[in-house]
């Protein structure tokens, strides 16, 4: 069937175009879809404006929107092995960390659900003047774009779509369009959960065709976009002849402290998780080791150690423990990226090629690669791989570890590992990024916000400030027993 969903139904793409779909982990088709082209973006674009001007989504009493998330909710919950199935063989990564992902999808439209359906949003203002109502309440913003990534294909879209629909937004939602399966499914959960037409829209296909219109819409009124910087640069000049509101998620190069008084074993536990995890493919992923100098080399040989012994494979490989890379080109960005740093005086400790295993040849795998003696002049370092690859770097003391961890555009997240309370708060609270973890590398909750610093972007999603994004602040002044000024009398 099509997989364009504008306006309540399913529609081909109107100029015919398709692109296969191949599992990263071996090659094999998983299926062919639409193509969608400017016309699909216009028409998707008129049929959210239709439905925020006109339809009944915008004007739905909170308690019923925050009641649809959570029945959402419920049928993610049910279809949870048909989703993550799908989500890996788009992706590639292990079924495993996709079933985490489908928890974790639930909760983030559960979190957001309970919190619309809680209201609580509007205050009263005291203006010191008994004959005046004042009060501030927020209204959705109107037609919204969201744009997402292939590495978190769904989680990523969740953490838009919920705060965006329990706001009483309508939008129209362009997923990667390498990872497309699971946001179709989506949209026939929003149809099952009692969704308006028009409320939620589907457009498939590439950025510069389908996602770029989507940007430049002036009946749209705010881009939601999760990705590369470059791209995220293009969307902000996009949106500026219309003053959208914009909110961007551009990844990061994320420091990982390690000072010499921390668990050994712990730490080194957690630097390979916070790198290695869907290899590398994360945008908060821990590419960054910094190491205290008294420490550096016992704790660089273990982690070169269990790195060389971490098993790769499919998605249904219960035996892996890392996967693929997302596709070949993506691959062969990686191979550029490490030749760059060895060229530039970096170590190579282990990895650094593809593997030699003839089970893993049709996939685009790339061995866990440690980069070692390297500082924040070189390119491994300044630039995110979005891969399997960690850079170490030394650091003498507090002053310094702070330090090289703000020498970066970018500020998304980072960590601090040590027994010293005192130290790692201070650490933590001079780090600039948007999320930093003590003892710990990865965590999230839908409480709490997420988002970054610098050139990591701006804006939150998650959290009370993930649904304030999709919403406006109107002051509302009523006066109660109104008489004649006579101010021009």
């Amino acid at each position: 069937m099509p997989e364009l969903f504008i306006g309540g139904a399913w529609t081909a793409a109107a100029e015919g175009g398709t692109r296969e779909i191949r599992c990263p982990a071996d090659g094999t088709l998983v299926a062919t879809v639409d193509e969608a082209g400017p016309r699909d973006a216009a028409a998707a674009v008129a049929a959210a404006r239709e439905a925020f001007d006109t339809g009944p989504w915008p004007r739905t009493p909170a308690a019923e929107r925050g009641a649809l998330l959570l029945r959402v909710a419920d049928l993610l919950q049910r279809d949870k092995a048909d989703f993550a199935r799908a989500e890996s063989l788009d992706t590639g990564k292990r079924l495993v960390e996709s079933e985490y992902d489908m928890d974790d999808i639930a909760n983030c439209f559960r979190y957001f659900g309970n919190l619309v359906a809680a209201g609580g949003g509007n205050r009263i203002v005291d203006t010191g003047d008994p004959g005046v109502d004042s009060r501030v309440v927020h209204e959705p913003v109107g037609v919204c774009t969201l744009i997402t990534p292939w590495n978190y294909p769904l989680l990523q879209t969740a953490w838009k779509v919920a705060p965006a629909l329990g706001a009483g937004n309508t939008f129209v939602l362009k997923p990667s369009e390498l990872t497309p399966h699971t946001a179709v499914m989506l949209m026939r959960l929003l149809t099952e959960a009692g969704l308006p037409a028009g409320a939620a829209n589907l457009v498939l296909g590439a950025g510069a065709v389908a996602g770029a219109p989507l940007t430049e819409d002036p009946r749209v009124d705010l881009v939601s976009f999760t990705g590369g910087l470059a791209t995220g640069r293009r969307i902000m000049a996009a949106a500026a002849p219309t003053v959208k509101k914009v909110a961007l998620e551009l990844g990061g190069k994320n420091p990982n402290i390690v000072f010499a008084d921390a668990d050994f074993d712990a730490a080194v536990d957690y630097a390979l998780t916070a790198v290695f995890l869907h290899s590398g493919q994360v945008c908060s992923a821990g590419a960054r080791l910094l190491v205290q100098d008294e420490l550096h080399d016992a704790f660089v040989a273990q982690i070169v150690e269990q790195a060389q012994a971490i098993v790769l494979g499919g998605p249904f490989d219960e035996n892996a423990r890392s996967g693929p890379l997302i596709s070949a080109a993506h691959r062969d960005k990686i191979e550029a990226y490490v030749a760059a740093g060895l060229a530039e005086g970096a170590v190579l400790r282990c990895g650094g090629a593809r593997p030699e295993n003839p089970e893993l040849q049709d996939g685009f795998y790339y061995l866990p690669t440690v980069l070692d003696e390297c500082d924040t002049q070189m390119s491994v370092v300044r630039d995110e791989s979005f891969g399997p690859v960690l850079t170490v770097e030394r650091f003498r003391d507090e002053r310094e570890a702070v330090a090289l961890a703000n020498d970066t555009v970018y500020g998304l997240s980072g960590a601090v590992w040590t027994k010293d309370t005192g130290k790692a708060h201070r650490v933590a609270c001079r780090v600039r990024a948007g999320t930093v973890w003590i003892n710990d590398f990865h965590p999230y909750v839908p409480q709490a916000e997420w988002g970054g610093m610098k050139q990591s972007g701006f804006g939150r999603e998650l959290g009370p400030a993930g649904l304030a994004e999709y919403q406006e602040a109107k002051h509302v002044w009523h006066n109660l027993s109104p008489t004649p000024q006579r101010w021009f009398a």
